[in-house]
């Protein structure tokens, strides 16, 4: 009888070893039955039209239906609350609502609904503010009736819907638009997607999905936990969480082991460059652009400061909001060092060069510089970005874009280096006014096809997603702007 205790005492100790071993068996919960805990970061705010991290599009992903799903490598539409985004001259756009959406208040989700809140969007520096004042222009946006959604534009645009299936211009309950509470809202946010938020936000802990109307099969609850990703990481391992959607780079090689058929990436809508000042007389010579180009090891970044969070660049654009497959390779997008330090006698440079960085860029940024020093032969340091006035020298750059139309980055990208030439400006204006998806994905390859040419800009990385999950949990499915479904999530 005295030997039960022992064997009590001798498994107990073997589960502290592995929990130690683990660094998980903390005091995180198992998921309730009916329910799935998801652990994530800390996201920067739960107010749509500003996310611009992984965890906030998540969670408002879950939140909100957004007017469409649009795909910029098919060009095909998909509506969500949206029951049609139609035009007959690409001018005149009529966006016809599904019937019955509802706020989780319980308040009709109307046509106005959504002029009131881009009205909102438009007047806040937020991240989805320049969707609608520099993408969008539109003269006109008025609601005939509670249904119908009318968009006036000063030009021709094919790219409507891509740009309203941005996830930043979800409608806004009348409550929040009237009070204008945003910081209030974004801790007890009110949607129209498949969850609402039941307790609202706990920063630091988390907070507990509801689905609004029950699926068989699909979690009723969803209880989303922040914390460490490399202790969530383990937890998962231990089967005390179920997804975790954030896998760090010291965890990147063991995920392939440790959930063989249970993880995934997916591509990003963001990515890294070098951009040029290409009216500064030093950085004018394109040749000396594809020099710096062909000297960037971009593996190095993945595997060292980016902690293979990210992947070498292949392509001007991130895939997010690459349209159309490519039909060829990216040469600066190569890492040459004989051919980089041929370019770079071509072009007479014999150095110093510096880099600018932005704040939080800075651990990348030094490790570039220190490989071009290495590779080129010449000294390159990296410095803060100053904080006025032209710059004469590269820097770099991280963009995320708000929707997937190329013609937001491509804009962007030239507008950052100072790239001006006609007809790169006459291929994005053709793009847009195209009269099919298909016509509209070539013109915009031609386009970035010139920026490569060109080099304003180098591309040196484009971020993806990671998860992992428990055998609990099926289904596990991302798209690049709303990241994991969750509402798709199986039991």
């Amino acid at each position: 009888m005295r030997s039960r205790p022992l064997v009590l005492l001798a498994a107990a100790a073997v589960a502290l070893t592995a929990c130690t071993a683990l660094a998980a068996c903390t005091a995180a919960a198992p998921a309730r039955s009916g329910a799935l805990a998801v652990g994530l970061p800390e996201p920067g705010t739960l107010l749509p039209a500003d996310v611009d991290d992984q965890s906030g599009r998540l969670i408002t992903g879950a939140l909100w239906t957004p007017l469409a799903d649009f795909d910029p490598a098919s060009g095909r539409l998909t509506p969500r609350a949206a029951e049609s985004i139609t035009s007959a001259d690409r001018v005149h756009w009529t966006v016809r609502l599904r019937s019955g959406g509802r706020f989780h208040d319980g308040t009709p989700v109307t046509a106005e609904s959504y002029v009131d809140t881009w009205k909102a969007v438009a007047a806040e520096n937020w991240a989805a503010t320049p969707v609608l004042t520099e993408s969008l222009r539109a003269k006109e946006i008025s609601a005939p009736d509670p249904a119908t959604i009318r968009i006036d534009l000063d030009r021709p645009s094919g790219q409507v819907p891509a740009l309203l299936s941005a996830p930043g211009l979800v409608p806004l309950p009348a409550s929040v638009l009237a009070s204008r509470d945003w910081n209030g809202f974004a801790r007890h946010p009110v949607g129209n997607g498949p969850y609402r938020l039941a307790d609202g936000w706990a920063p630091g802990t988390g907070g507990r999905l509801a689905r609004v109307t029950p699926e068989p099969g699909r979690a009723h609850e969803i209880d989303l936990r922040v914390g460490d990703p490399v202790e969530q990481y383990d937890e998962v391992r231990a089967g005390s969480l179920d997804l975790v959607t954030s896998v760090p780079g010291e965890r990147h090689e063991a995920m392939h082991t440790d959930f063989a058929d249970r993880h995934t990436t997916w591509p990003l809508p963001e990515a890294g460059y070098l951009v040029f000042p290409v009216r500064a007389p030093r950085f004018a010579d394109a040749t000396l652009r594809h020099a710096f180009a062909l000297a960037a090891n971009r593996q190095e970044l993945e595997d060292g400061p980016l902690a293979h969070q990210v992947d070498p660049a292949v392509a001007l654009l991130p895939p997010a909001d690459a349209p159309g497959r490519r039909t060829g390779t990216c040469r600066p997008c190569s890492f040459d060092a004989p051919a980089a330090k041929g370019l770079l006698t071509q072009a007479g440079f014999t150095g110093p060069a510096t880099v600018y960085f932005d704040t939080g860029t800075g651990a990348w940024t030094n490790s570039l510089t220190a490989g071009l020093s290495k590779t080129l032969g010449v000294p390159v340091t990296a410095r803060p970005k100053p904080s006025d006035g032209p710059l004469e020298s590269p820097s770099t750059m991280e963009l995320k874009a708000a929707t997937p139309s190329p013609a937001e980055l491509l804009t962007g990208l030239a507008a950052a280096s100072g790239y001006q030439d006609p007809g790169f400006t006459q291929d994005l204006a053709a793009a847009e006014s195209a009269a099919t998806p298909e016509e509209a994905g070539q013109l915009y390859r031609v386009a970035e096809n010139q920026l490569l040419r060109d080099l304003p800009v180098v591309p040196l990385w484009t971020g993806h997603g990671h998860a992992v999950w428990s055998p609990r949990v099926h289904e596990v499915t991302a798209t690049p702007f709303a990241g994991l479904d969750l509402a798709g999530l199986a039991m």
